[in-house]
């Protein structure tokens, strides 16, 4: 359905009116993605998209887990397996089975995204249904074989002025090389990678001390001491602010951070590498490499992003058939005060050192988020991610953290997505939103029209450049 100019604006027809106007500031804004998952390769091969289903439904997890949980398996939906068992490989099948099930996003994010990438990237009105399933599909599948809809071709229509991709150390950067090549990647480029390190990391990931391993080949560097395997994170984080990552990604369980001595983490290392590490010094090791990643940030200049408060493979059957990041993750209880105060403790007060820091406990935002952020230097608060991007989320968060923290110890909305088609649609809803909030404080009294004007400019587009360093911002 066409998208009303009204959409999650203020009823109230007063403040409604101021934030027509601030949305109109902030609406046209170049959109800067600072963290996502889209492929590099999408944009570097830069090959038509598959048939609808394969590019809106298959890879992602928050439609796929929602018809899990009313019975429909992803292999239904044509969600790659693992383990060899067959799926789905018909897109129009699919995308019937999907329609069927359409009732089920009633209310939700997902909904409005869709809904609104159909509308806005694909111009197309017709409700979906079960008995308009055929049509709208055939209308986007038309759409896509159109060189206006190439993932270049969009990705200028979107107006994106830069796109962060995430990469393990051990991915070659051969798309980012070729995006570089063609004048799209490389330092200051529109495409750059970040350097999210997990997988060489977390003692519990799986084939970690494989992993490891291939990190020195990677690298050039023996691991098989722990200096030689902070040498290698090293190395790896230069070859990523070569093709251009202004940041790095640390998924971590907790937010818990620690300092141990140099011979302490050896002995620790040496444990997981030979198989007889448990939970407990997976934990704190993890704890201890986010301390030694502020210090690489130091020499380094990457920013520190903290995403940390997620139970992965909650759901062990749909792990064991699909594999990880397919929907089968959950939010827990997250604290921050106490688990990062060995970081704050070193480097916090350092203007020299970002840490961009989310939560999926929401809970956290007036207590210790928006403290912690309004009284360290190093710190600024992300966006509402995952679990919480959703138009009431960002409101909340808005309520919660301005009070402690301002506007200005927040670093800007992120998409997190590998739905590339989604990109705009979501940071509209973010701004459509912040607009909302300012136009009530001016509406109260609290801002001037221009103060609003102002910062509604600042949260879609100068803060995120300015905190992620983009363009050279420092």
């Amino acid at each position: 359905m066409p998208t009303s100019p009204d959409l999650l604006l203020p009823t109230d027809p007063g403040v409604r009116a101021i934030a027509r106007e601030l949305y109109a500031l902030a609406g046209p804004q170049p959109i800067i993605s600072p963290h996502g998952h889209v492929d590099p390769a999408l944009l570097a091969e830069d090959q038509p998209f598959p048939d609808p289903a394969r590019l809106l439904i298959v890879p992602d997890h928050y439609l796929t887990r929602m018809l899990l949980s009313q019975g429909v398996p992803p292999a239904e939906l044509g969600v790659p397996s693992v383990d060899g068992s067959p799926v789905e490989t018909d897109g129009r099948t699919i995308w019937r089975r999907f329609a069927a099930h359409w009732h089920l996003f009633r209310g939700t994010p997902s909904r409005l995204w869709l809904e609104r990438t159909f509308s806005e990237v694909f111009g197309v009105d017709t409700a979906l249904t079960p008995d308009t399933a055929d049509a709208v599909y055939d209308e986007v599948a038309a759409r896509l074989a159109e060189p206006e809809y190439r993932p270049r071709a969009l990705f200028e229509r979107f107006r994106i002025e830069v796109l962060a991709t995430t990469e393990s150390p051990l991915d070659d950067l051969a798309a980012h090389a070729k995006l570089a090549a063609d004048g799209w990647g490389g330092p200051g480029g529109r495409v750059v990678t970040t350097f999210r390190p997990d997988n060489v990391v977390d003692m519990e990931f799986d084939g970690w001390a494989d992993n490891v391993a291939r990190l020195g080949e990677v690298a050039g560097v023996d691991t098989g001491t722990y200096t030689g395997y902070l040498d290698a994170l090293r190395a790896r984080r230069a070859a990523f602010v070569a093709a251009g990552a202004t940041s790095s990604d640390h998924g971590h369980p907790t937010a818990r951070t620690l300092a141990l001595t140099a011979d302490e983490a050896a002995m620790l290392y040496d444990r997981g590498r030979r198989g007889l590490a448990d939970a407990a010094d997976a934990e704190t090791f993890r704890a201890h490499m986010l301390v030694e990643f502020a210090r690489m940030s130091l020499d380094d200049g990457l920013v520190l992003q903290l995403h940390p408060g997620a139970v992965r493979n909650h759901n062990r059957r749909l792990y064991a058939r699909h594999g990880r990041d397919v929907g089968g993750d959950v939010p827990h209880a997250t604290e921050y005060v106490h688990a990062l105060a060995p970081l704050l403790d070193a480097y916090g007060n350092d203007p020299r050192l970002r840490v961009v820091l989310y939560t999926l406990d929401e809970y956290t935002f007036t207590r210790e988020l928006a403290p912690l952020a309004g009284g360290y230097a190093a710190l600024y608060l992300g966006a509402p991610w995952w679990f919480l991007d959703s138009p009431e989320v960002l409101r909340r968060f808005r309520e919660a953290v301005t009070e402690s923290a301002g506007f200005y110890n927040t670093a800007g909305f992120v998409d997190d997505t590998r739905a590339f088609c989604s990109i705009p649609v979501r940071h509209d809803v973010a701004r459509r939103i912040d607009a909302g909030f300012l136009a009530r404080l001016v509406a109260e009294h609290r801002l001037t029209e221009d103060e609003a004007a102002e910062t509604v400019v600042d949260l879609a587009y100068r803060l995120p450049k300015k905190v992620f360093r983009f363009g050279g911002s420092a």
